[in-house]
């Protein structure tokens, strides 16, 4: 009598806006590994200083945000008006620098996920929604390593006398802001992914986007920048109060408000939960487009 087989994986095809099995890309947690040490090393192999440019990179950006926009323009450092930040603008920049490079760097990775990985994708069945979460965690390492970087300087500044730094009880909300920056960017990258697949147009368009978007931040200059009539359009960028916060949870001054934080998460959970319905439903026809 021939014993009735069991399966371990069921492929279907499923006429569901969003069917994200949680459970199977557990499963397949070891191939998640495997994509974030392809992507790391894939990013600075054959260069000469390797893992290096982790830290070199957001340093030469510093230093040109502090020469152009801090020496040069004097543009102000302070998130609220009236407010004198003691600290130096190279640290102001630098958080700003980090926060930003995370997100830019992983919007851009991910919103090429199906044409990056389409030979991939057309030979071996996995949940495809492994690649873009391997991306961000990929670029996490860097993000954390430039974190800690930006530490050790901070704390050199106050053993030093060069600025007095004081943690904030908004520090604890660091691990939250690090995962609506992955939530943000993953969701952007992959929505832009699934329109790419039929409009190579959109792909020109990323690299432009980012940087203007960079501008309309506050990066290279302070919130109190920004005209009192436009605060409350400007803080309804997504961006704006995860890098205000994360000022404000390592310099201990700055600016927090709730309800424009709370826009910012809600936000941030309707992209990433589009973006996971349009990359649903793209990836069963990509094949057929890329």
């Amino acid at each position: 009598m021939q014993e009735q087989q069991t399966w371990k994986t069921h492929i279907t095809s499923s006429n569901s806006k969003i069917n994200i099995n949680f459970k199977e890309i557990w499963d397949y947690r070891d191939l998640i590994v495997l994509f974030v040490k392809r992507d790391f090393t894939s990013k600075y192999k054959q260069t000469v200083l390797g893992p290096l440019w982790a830290v070199i990179q957001p340093l030469l950006t510093t230093v040109v945000f502090s020469i152009v926009f801090g020496s040069l323009a004097q543009l102000t450092t302070a998130d609220v008006r009236g407010e004198s930040l003691e600290m130096p603008s190279f640290l102001f920049y630098m958080i700003g620098t980090v926060t930003w490079s995370y997100f830019s760097t992983t919007v851009t990775a991910n919103s090429n996920t199906f044409i990056t990985n389409r030979a991939i994708m057309g030979k071996v069945y996995y949940p495809r929604i492994v690649t873009p979460i391997a991306t961000a965690l990929a670029n996490l390492i860097s993000f954390f390593i430039q974190i800690v970087l930006f530490c050790g300087i901070a704390l050199i500044c106050n053993v030093v006398g060069i600025a007095q730094i004081h943690l904030s009880i908004y520090l604890l909300l660091f691990p939250i802001l690090v995962l609506q920056l992955v939530m943000l960017s993953t969701g952007i990258g992959i929505i832009i992914s699934a329109l790419t697949t039929k409009y190579r147009d959109l792909a020109m368009l990323v690299g432009f986007g980012l940087q203007l978007w960079q501008y309309l931040s506050p990066i290279p200059y302070g919130l109190a920048l920004i005209p009192e009539k436009y605060l409350g359009l400007y803080l309804l960028n997504p961006v704006t109060p995860i890098v205000t916060t994360m000022r404000l949870a390592f310099f201990g001054v700055g600016y927090f408000n709730s309800l424009y934080y709370i826009i910012s998460l809600i936000v941030t959970l309707v992209v990433f939960f589009v973006g996971l319905i349009l990359f649903n439903k793209i990836e069963r026809t990509f094949m057929d487009t890329v």
